[in-house]
């Protein structure tokens, strides 16, 4: 990644990466793609109702066969779902085998579907060389019926009942599971695994450890009566065949006795078919297979031996390591367990020393890859966090596969679905065939995609694979996804439904960040989806802007409960609603469009032809937020409040505001972009556009374009939905901490609405919106999700951009009070730098050591055996930052790496209160600056083990250079900004340096390496030389089109 002059210092997880984009090696053909949960999807429900959790619950999943994939614990599978690799644990005391994670079904939970385990998934890498899973097992039974009961008894507006607060860890009576994947050195197709599991307990307890191999189920259908086989060849080994995957062989090693035998562990070889229990599930008389799905269960906990097969030999193995003699393994020692699935037959004992030396060396060689992406200086804790949202994000990718002719008409040799079953969802979908890889929204409570979600995923995939993101991106748009008419689909449950149009905007994004960080600029994927895109715009202005007036409906758009009424359903009041959100989105999207629009013109004229179609859709989008209609005029905005507000129109003139300051009001800012001066210049054509609107077109232009003729910093020219006054009317609502400012972000609706809640009586019954930081407390769109004040990190993300955007146009002149009533101004790119550190301070630790997200729990945020690891909540409680909803939610959560990336190294960590001066650091360029303050834990070592990382990395740690003062106290910078003292009058660390002035030649810089030739920080210091001397054109980089580009050497049509 990183290039000083022709010396290329790029990683070996990088190279890999190459050589699987070359398709020289196929290094993804292995990866995290099984399911954590199969079961109670809407691809595994054939009820005649649409109830998949009740056709497929859990109990259900351990005897019956899926249909469409697979499931289990730290799985790793092939790209097509063929074979998968998954752990089981037992520990004497539960009935059945953990051999998948449990949760409650939506109708279970007093906030929805949920899950009701602790685990953790804590490395991988884009490669998936090496992968790194934390399952916690109970040494107590389970209390599964406690969850489910506790959960049913409370009511919606108590918390969710969770595995951590039933007392299952008291006294750490628990199994930390470790489960290691590595890949061989030099083949992809071998894979190493290891599971570590220790005894945090204070006594010794016994443990039974089972690495699966299991076929998906394809041949019970009746489409393909092919059957591949498993079967021992010999004590520790197993043959594996399939016929689209080759003969492999799975060698087990035998364990050292953590027990105090003086005999190893060999495991016992177990064998069965993938077929359903028909017996157990419905009644019947026998099975169709003597060996069925659940044997191990019955051999294991119940001891029955004839549950398995005695030929050895069948569709799921597993090896039985029972870590059981005497008391079983003592407290604080671990219980070990190691394999090999390979292509190469071994008669002989695995080699252990060289096992682990290939383990060690992925782990070192997944440091360096990491400390690559981000080598700015920051705590230690800051990058943890980091680490794990891009581990989380990898560890989100799924096999999913979806035939609808298939799903909707059943299989030859099963009985035919309820006639009713084609109804109940998803009938104008025929044309699906989906078989890929693809980011699912959270491992558990999500297994499914969601298009919205995607979008933003690609975000943070863009840094560590790209190609990865492009590949998301581009399938939405193919013609197996996207509906004929041009729409994409939103997720399974409804693939007609309506999420919020980002696709652009995240094409454009990804696309920039793979220029911006790896050298490569792929025209091909953005000439690509955009020609897709056209087609999914003009479904949008047919579809959702029926009367053409440029003023959108939606539907819900994401954001589930936050108006008055469901948005997704005919209005209780008559008329239809005009959505000031789905107007703004449409808006976003249009100079999205016209952003790739000006990119694709510098290689190919003839869009700049489009980007002026773009530029007047802008414009029309851009007046209806003031829209006439006859002589009377009606709007969105309301000039009164300074505010957008949602209306409801029933014809002839006749509308009504809903007065609610949520999100909704929020979303236009989303619409701005900065058009480069440089960019205006080089098409003709396009200015000659711009110029003749501005001029013919006045009307439009001086009602609601913000700053048409106004030109701004470095003569940019900004398009915007809101001018200056509306910008400052509306931020001083959502920078207001009575209104919208958390500390923790910015809230989806007002705090004002906690005591001034805005109701309607509509035939007798009153709907009502107020503010709840928290869980839902209705069960609209299932109640598992909020918009009615907690943070959702998405919107925030897009809030920050807007900011930066603005910052770009207006630059230091322009200053907002910050927070509203404090007294303290800053300018926008001040404000956007202050948002994303309230955002960070929702995961990193406070002065007391304390997580907001784990909201006062002392096991999570003290014991050392949790206090290092991280759950990525969906949403977060507006008032105090508490982690709710999906808990593996690294989709968008995960943009919390990027934040991290560009504004980490002057986070105040641990979170104090704010001067106002501290300075933006370089959004869409992925530079930084730097603010004084004392690290974290500066005494600790690091807890990475040393490898060949750590070379490159003495002085990152904050805590380790000397250029950090601990002096505090009020004194007055070259910005004139008081940068020593708060509102409260108390002292704040100082800051040596701001991008914002000029200072000496070595503030601001890293201490020098050993070796002054060291390239890592040789990038480090030219980047923070950059943040001071050239803050607008790095501004502008990886966000806006501009006048050039970069290419890596395969010329302009980006092959590489």
């Amino acid at each position: 990644m990183v290039l000083e002059g022709k010396q290329d210092v790029t990683s070996a997880e990088e190279r890999r990466l190459k050589e699987d984009r070359d398709r020289m090696k196929y290094w993804k053909k292995w990866g995290p793609y099984t399911a954590e949960r199969q079961w109670a999807t809407v691809r595994e429900d054939y009820s005649a109702d649409g109830n998949a959790w009740a056709d497929f619950n859990y109990d259900m999943s351990r005897s019956r066969a899926y249909r469409w994939g697979e499931d289990g614990i730290a799985g790793v599978s092939d790209t097509h779902g063929r074979m998968h690799v998954t752990f089981a644990f037992w520990n004497e005391k539960d009935d059945h085998l953990k051999e998948r994670l449990f949760g409650l079904s939506n109708p279970q939970g007093n906030h929805g579907e949920s899950i009701k385990e602790a685990h953790f998934h804590l490395d991988n890498t884009p490669s998936h060389a090496y992968m790194k899973y934390l399952y916690k097992l109970p040494q107590k039974a389970f209390p599964y019926e406690d969850l489910i009961q506790e959960n049913a008894r409370r009511s919606r507006k108590e918390h969710e009942y969770n595995l951590v607060d039933t007392g299952i860890f008291n006294e750490s009576r628990y199994w930390d599971c470790f489960v290691e994947t590595a890949k061989d050195t030099e083949n992809p197709d071998e894979l190493l695994f290891r599971v570590t599991a220790y005894n945090r307990g204070p006594e010794a307890a016994k443990l039974h450890i089972l690495p699966h191999v299991t076929f998906r189920n394809t041949w019970a259908w009746g489409w393909d009566d092919y059957k591949p086989t498993t079967h021992q060849i010999g004590p520790l080994q197993t043959e594996i065949n399939h016929k689209d995957i080759g003969t492999r062989y799975m060698q087990c090693s035998p364990s050292p006795n953590g027990c105090g035998g003086q005999d190893d562990i060999e495991p016992e070889l177990l064998f069965t078919d993938n077929d359903s229990n028909y017996v157990k599930l419905w009644g019947s008389k026998s099975n169709k297979t003597p060996y069925v799905k659940d044997a191990f269960h019955e051999r294991i906990v119940h001891g029955n031996k004839k549950a398995v097969n005695p030929q050895k030999t069948g569709t799921k193995t597993a090896a039985w390591y029972a870590f059981d003699q005497n008391k079983g393994v003592p407290p604080g020692e671990c219980a070990v367990v190691r394999f090999r699935v390979s292509t190469k037959r071994n008669d002989g004992y695995l080699d252990e020393e060289e096992f682990d030396e290939i383990m060690d060396l992925r782990l070192a060689e997944a440091d360096d890859f990491y400390f690559k992406i981000n080598p700015m200086p920051m705590t230690d804790d800051l990058r943890n966090i980091q680490r794990q949202a891009f581990s989380g994000m990898l560890w989100c990718k799924q096999y999913y596969h979806f035939i609808w002719d298939q799903w909707a008409n059943g299989d030859p040799a099963m009985p035919p679905p309820p006639p009713s079953r084609k109804s109940v969802r998803n009938s104008q979908w025929k044309h699906m065939y989906l078989d890929d890889i693809l980011s699912m929204p959270d491992s558990w409570e999500y297994p499914f995609f969601a298009a919205w979600d995607s979008a933003f995923h690609c975000i943070p995939l863009a840094m560590i694979d790209p190609d990865f993101a492009k590949k998301q991106l581009d399938l939405f748009t193919r013609e197996w996804y996207m509906h004929p008419n041009g729409q994409l689909p939103a997720y399974e449950w409804n693939f007609g439904d309506v999420n919020p149009p980002v696709h652009a905007w995240s094409t454009f994004r990804t696309f920039k960040i793979e220029r911006k960080m790896y050298g490569r600029e792929d025209l091909d994927f953005l000439e690509r989806v955009f020609q897709k895109l056209l087609m999914n715009f003009t479904w949008w202005t047919n579809r959702k802007d029926e009367e053409g007036k440029n003023v959108f409906e939606g539907g819900f758009l994401g954001l589930d409960n936050i108006g008055l009424f469901n948005r997704s359903e005919p209005l209780p009041t008559g008329g239809k609603l005009e959505q000031a959100d789905a107007t703004g989105w449409m808006a976003f999207y249009a100079l999205g469009m016209l952003n790739i629009a000006l990119e694709l013109a510098k290689h190919r004229r003839i869009y700049e032809d489009i980007a002026s179609k773009f530029f007047e859709h802008f414009l029309m989008i851009s007046d209806a937020m003031q829209y006439r209609k006859g002589s009377e005029e009606k709007s969105l905005w309301n000039d009164e409040d300074g505010f957008y507000y949602d209306a409801i129109t029933w014809g002839s003139g006749w509308s009504h505001q809903m007065p609610i300051r949520s999100l909704v009001g929020l979303i236009p800012l989303f619409a701005t972009s900065v058009l480069e001066p440089q960019v205006i210049k080089r098409f003709p054509q396009f200015r000659k556009r711009l110029e003749w609107f501005t001029t013919h077109r006045h009307d439009v232009s001086e009602r609601n374009i913000a700053n048409m003729k106004r030109r701004g910093k470095d003569e940019r020219l900004l398009l915007s939905l809101v001018n200056e006054d509306r910008l400052r009317a509306i931020l001083k609502y959502m920078l207001d901490p009575k209104e919208f400012l958390s500390d923790h972000g910015i809230r989806s609706l007002s705090k004002h609405h906690k005591d001034h809640p805005v109701s309607m009586d509509v035939n007798g019954q009153t709907y009502s919106v107020s503010y709840i930081p928290g869980d839902s407390d209705s069960g609209l769109f299932g109640g598992n999700s909020n918009w009615r004040g907690p943070i959702w990190i998405a919107v925030n993300f897009l809030l920050i951009e807007s900011l930066l955007r603005f910052y770009m146009f207006y630059g230091n002149t322009f200053k907002v009070e910050c927070p509203t009533g404090s007294g303290e101004y800053m300018h926008l790119g001040h404000v956007a730098e202050e948002i994303q550190h309230r955002l960070q301070h929702l995961m990193a630790v406070d002065n007391e050591g304390r997580r907001a997200i784990n909201n006062g729990n002392t096991m999570l945020d003290h014991d050392p055996n949790w206090n290092q690891h991280m759950w990525f909540y969906e949403f977060f409680d507006g008032d105090t930052g508490r982690g709710l909803g999906a808990s593996h939610q690294c989709g968008w959560t995960g943009l919390m790496a990027k934040m991290i990336h560009d504004t980490g190294v002057n986070c105040r960590l641990p979170q104090t209160p704010r001067s106002p001066t501290a300075a933006a650091s370089h959004y869409f360029d992925d530079t930084f600056s730097r603010q004084r303050r004392q690290s974290m834990h500066a005494d600790k070592p690091s807890s990475r083990p040393a490898g060949p990382a750590r070379s490159l990395t003495r002085t990152r740690s904050i805590g380790a250079r000397s250029d950090w003062s601990d002096k505090t106290g009020a004194e007055t910078d070259a910005d004139g900004d008081d940068d020593g003292t708060f509102s409260n009058g108390k002292p704040t660390p100082s800051r040596t340096w701001s991008i914002y002035k000029d200072d000496g030649p070595n503030v601001g810089r890293p201490k020098p390496e050993d070796d002054p030739d060291d390239p890592i920080n040789k990038y480090v210091q030219d980047q923070l030389d950059r943040v001071r001397t050239n803050e607008s054109h790095e501004y502008a980089e990886e966000l806006t089109a501009q006048g050039d580009g970069a290419t890596d050497g395969a010329g302009a049509n980006g092959k590489h």
